[in-house]
């Protein structure tokens, strides 16, 4: 998925929006499927505005500027959504990590787990507070599917590590 797409997406479902609208936003809705900060959005807008996807209106004071989506735009972004089949490119280094366990010692691992099934439980904590409901609610349920199933994985993993030892 591309940033611009995540901002097209955006404008459509809460119509025109500043920059600095669209990266509160985007913290809030979209944080836990894509990520990007507002050094990333304000150049993707005005490339998207030189595309024609956008259009940027006038400059309101402390200069800024309110962002709708175009007819090109929704088209674009109903495009992506209808025809891209998404890449499932997978670079995830808590994988890596439960790849590699085996080099480290037993207690040494077990410690890394432990590590791992605490940041899932805050992931799922944080998801949990999120908003559920209109844009974005399918993701959400994807990501809370997802971090309790890797809470499961941590547990069944440490029962593995301590009962090898023990």
């Amino acid at each position: 998925m591309s940033l611009r797409i995540a901002l097209l997406g955006l404008l459509s479902a809460v119509g025109p929006a500043s920059g600095y609208d669209l990266a509160k936003k985007f913290e809030l809705s979209l944080n836990h499927v894509w990520q990007a900060g507002h050094t990333q959005i304000y150049p993707e807008l005005l490339k998207m505005a030189a595309d024609g996807l956008v259009d940027a209106g006038s400059e309101g004071v402390r200069g800024r500027k309110t962002y709708t989506i175009t007819p090109e735009g929704r088209r674009r972004l109903h495009e992506w959504m209808t025809e891209h089949a998404p890449a499932v490119v997978v670079r995830n280094e808590v994988a890596l990590q439960a790849f590699l366990l085996p080099l480290l010692d037993r207690d040494d691992a077990i410690a890394v787990v432990e590590r791992m099934k605490a940041g899932f439980e805050a992931r799922l904590a944080t998801l949990q507070c999120q908003p559920s409901g209109g844009i974005g609610s399918h993701a959400l349920k994807l990501g809370l599917a997802q971090v309790r199933a890797s809470i499961r994985w941590a547990e069944e993993t440490l029962a593995e590590l301590k009962g090898a030892g023990g």
